[in-house]
C-alpha cells in the first residue's frame, strides 16, 4: 500500500509541475524557443557523438567489474582499510588513463563503488577520469601557456587525492558500515573465475575499445598523438579482436548472459538522468557557442578580473555545464577572449571537465544528495581558491 501511495504522490507531483510549466513559461518567447531548440539539439549532439563510441563502451566495463572482477580484490586496493598510498595512487592512476568526459566516467565509478571500494579512492577516480586528461593539459599549455597548463596538471591530481580523502574522512563510519558483509571474507590472494591474466586482457581490451574508438585529434598538439590518432580504428579492431577471442574461449553463455543484464541494469539506471540533465543543461546554458537561455555574454561577464566572486562564478557555471572531452579548452579559450582572467580561466579548466549538470544527478542517484552535495561543493571551492591564488602570482 506504501509503494502505490507513494508512486500516486509521484504522479500527481509530475502532473503538477507539467501544469505549472504549460501555464506560466511564455512558449512564445523568442528567448524561451530558443532555449528549448538548444536543449534538444545539444541532446542530438550527445546522442550522437557520446553514446554509442563513449557511454555504451562505458557500460560494458561497468557490468563487468560487477559481474567478473573479484570483489576481494578491489576492497584490497580499494577499499576503507586500504594503505592510502596505494588506495588513491590506483584510483587517480586509473582514471587518468581513461580520460574520459564527466558522463562517461560515471558507469565506471559506480561499477567499482558498487564493488566494494571506499568512498574516498572511488570519488578520487570518478574527479580524476575527466580532469586528469593529458591531451587536454597539453593543448591547454600549447594554448594558454605554460604556467596554465602545469597548473591545470598539479591541480588536477592534488585535488583528485583531497577531495577523495576528504570524502572519505567525513564520511568514514557508513562508508564502512557499507562494506562491512563483504569485508567479513579475508582475501587469500588468489582471484575467483578467470584468473588474474585472464581478467587484466579482457579488461584492457574493453578499455583499450573505449580509449582509442575516442581519441581525439590535436590539431597539430602533438606529433605521436596524432599518428595514433589516424590509426585509431585499426587499433581499436585490434582490441575488439581481443575482446571477442576472450568472450569466446573463457566465458560461458550464462556468464556473458548475466554481463549483458548487468550492463542492461547499468543503463537503466543511468541513462534517464543523463539524458534529462543534458536537456536541462542545453535550456539554459546551449551548445558550446550557442546561447541559450543564459547567454554566454553573462557568463563572460562574470568572469573578469582575478576576485573571489570571478573565481567562483566561472567554478559554478563549469560545474552546471556540460563538457565534452577536450570542448573546455576552445570554450575557455574564447571566454578568455571576451575578457575572462587567467584565474578564473584555471578555475573553469579544473572545475568544468569533472562536473555536469547530468553527472550530478547520477551521481546524487547512487551517493545521495549530502554526499553529492560535499562533492560538488569540494570541487568549487577548491577550483575556486586555486583559480584565485593562480590570478594573483600569474
Amino acid at each position: 500500500m506504501a509503494t502505490k501511495k507513494l508512486s500516486a504522490n509521484g504522479l500527481l507531483g509530475i502532473m503538477v509541475a507539467v501544469f505549472i510549466t504549460a501555464y506560466f513559461v511564455p512558449f512564445d518567447s523568442i528567448s524561451v524557443s530558443r532555449a528549448i531548440q538548444e536543449a534538444f539539439l545539444m541532446l542530438s549532439d550527445y546522442a550522437r557523438q557520446h553514446v554509442l563510441l563513449c557511454l555504451v563502451p562505458a557500460m560494458f566495463i561497468a557490468g563487468a567489474i560487477t559481474v567478473f572482477l573479484n570483489q576481494q580484490a578491489v576492497i584490497r586496493y580499494l577499499g576503507p582499510d586500504a594503505p592510502k598510498a596505494v588506495a588513491y595512487s590506483v584510483a587517480s592512476i586509473s582514471g587518468a588513463i581513461l580520460a574520459v568526459c564527466s558522463c562517461t566516467v560515471l558507469p565506471i565509478f559506480k561499477g567499482i563503488y558498487k564493488k566494494g571500494a571506499g568512498l574516498g579512492p572511488a570519488v578520487s577516480f570518478l574527479y580524476s577520469g575527466p580532469a586528469i586528461n593529458i591531451l587536454a593539459i597539453v593543448l591547454s599549455y600549447k594554448i594558454f601557456g605554460w604556467k596554465i597548463g602545469i597548473a591545470r596538471m598539479i591541480g588536477a591530481v592534488v585535488f583528485a587525492v583531497i577531495i577523495g580523502m576528504v570524502m572519505e574522512a567525513i564520511f568514514k563510519k557508513e562508508d564502512e558500515e557499507r562494506v562491512a558483509d563483504a569485508r567479513m571474507f579475508k582475501y587469500d590472494g588468489d582471484d575467483e573465475g578467470l584468473g588474474l591474466r585472464k581478467m587484466i586482457i579482457y579488461m584492457a581490451s574493453m578499455i583499450g575499445i573505449l580509449v582509442f574508438v575516442n581519441w581525439a585529434n590535436s590539431r597539430g598538439g602533438s606529433v605521436i598523438w596524432d599518428s595514433i590518432y589516424r590509426y585509431k580504428y585499426w587499433i581499436t579492431g585490434a582490441f575488439g579482436l581481443v575482446l571477442l577471442y576472450s568472450l569466446v574461449k573463457w566465458f560461458t553463455k550464462d556468464e556473458i548472459l548475466n554481463w549483458g543484464r548487468e550492463t542492461r541494469d547499468f543503463s537503466l539506471q543511468i541513462m534517464p538522468y543523463l539524458f534529462f540533465g543534458v536537456l536541462v543543461a542545453g535550456f539554459f546554458l546551449g551548445r558550446p557557442g550557442h546561447d541559450a537561455l543564459i547567454p554566454t555574454s553573462w557568463v563572460a561577464s562574470l568572469v573578469g578580473g582575478n576576485s573571489i566572486l570571478s573565481n567562483f562564478g566561472a567554478a559554478i557555471s563549469g560545474a552546471f555545464m556540460y563538457f565534452a572531452t577536450l570542448t573546455e579548452v576552445p570554450i575557455v579559450q574564447s571566454l578568455i577572449g571576451a575578457g575572462m582572467g587567467k584565474g578564473p580561466a584555471l578555475a573553469l579548466l579544473l572545475a568544468g571537465p569533472s562536473l555536469s549538470l547530468p553527472s550530478m544527478l547520477v551521481i546524487n542517484g547512487e551517493l545521495g544528495i549530502k554526499k553529492t552535495s560535499v562533492y560538488v561543493l569540494l570541487v568549487v571551492v577548491l577550483s575556486t581558491f586555486a583559480g584565485w591564488i593562480f590570478g594573483m602570482i600569474a
